[in-house]
């Protein structure tokens, strides 16, 4: 009898196992199921299989068509489905892009028009060996180079291709007297006035000049506290002047060649 009854409690228990088992493989088929439609509906929303978007709602008119509410192009993608569907620009077709701009254009023209006022045989010409310094995104180095000076160098902490290249302005990859006229209007952010100042006066030839634009100097010594930076050049024109809206002043320094003692 207790042989017998061993025997069934075993049956039982394979039973139970077997059920157990059934009911384990329904439950990860339940899951498998979610899992799957999951991954169907995340990959219906990718942009791999970006649809068209939907027309919007229309009405009919006269037996046409017509929009209701048409919504203006959005400036930015708001989704991964919106940027795919978008041109990628190459480097050049978005910097032409750039320089057509309203912006970029009239940044442009005030620097041409400031370097048109110090346009003079001895100063600047077409010749002229040209340095923009702290150039940013080098509107003065195409302004130069629409108004007929070919040879421009742009140099920043930051490049810009192709008019900007990058160079550290207390540091500057260019051997001594080199250039004609070194420009900046960047005096305000260097950390170290006296060695940014110093590089511009290394670089620019005996007899040829350094053109600092800056904020109008509030007071006779902050303007003297200016020139100070210079070690080898005299003032040629301290000149007034308001390009976009700011009153600035241009420092324009001949290189004499020589530290002042």
């Amino acid at each position: 009898m207790e042989r017998r009854e061993m025997e069934m409690e075993m049956e039982m228990e394979v039973v139970m196992e077997k059920k157990v088992e059934r009911l384990l493989n329904r439950v990860s088929l339940v899951f498998a199921a979610i899992a799957t439609l999951a991954l169907l509906h995340l990959f219906s929303h990718s942009s791999l299989s970006c649809a068209p978007a939907p027309l919007p709602t229309a009405h009919r008119a006269h037996g046409r068509s017509q929009p209701q509410n048409p919504k203006p192009a959005r400036s930015s993608p708001r989704s991964s489905c919106d940027a795919a569907s978008r041109e990628v620009l190459t480097p050049d077709k978005r910097f032409a892009k750039l320089r057509s701009s309203r912006s970029w254009r009239r940044r442009a023209d005030a620097y041409a028009a400031l370097f048109s006022s110090l346009r003079s045989p001895t100063l600047l010409s077409n010749a002229s060996h040209v340095l923009c310094v702290s150039a940013g995104a080098g509107h003065e180095v195409a302004a130069l180079q629409e108004s007929g000076v070919s040879d421009v160098t742009g140099v920043d902490l930051v490049d810009f291709p192709p008019l900007v290249r990058r160079a550290d302005p207390h540091n500057l990859p260019f051997f001594d007297d080199v250039f004609d006229i070194a420009f900046s209007s960047g005096l305000a952010g260097a950390l170290f006035p006296t060695r940014f100042v110093a590089e511009l006066e290394r670089t620019v030839r005996r007899g040829g000049a350094v053109v600092l634009a800056v904020d109008r100097p509030s007071s006779a010594q902050e303007a003297e506290g200016i020139k100070a930076l210079f070690r080898r050049s005299s003032l040629l024109e301290a000149r007034n002047t308001t390009m976009l809206g700011s009153e600035m002043t241009l420092f324009i320094m001949k290189n004499n060649g020589k530290k002042r003692s």
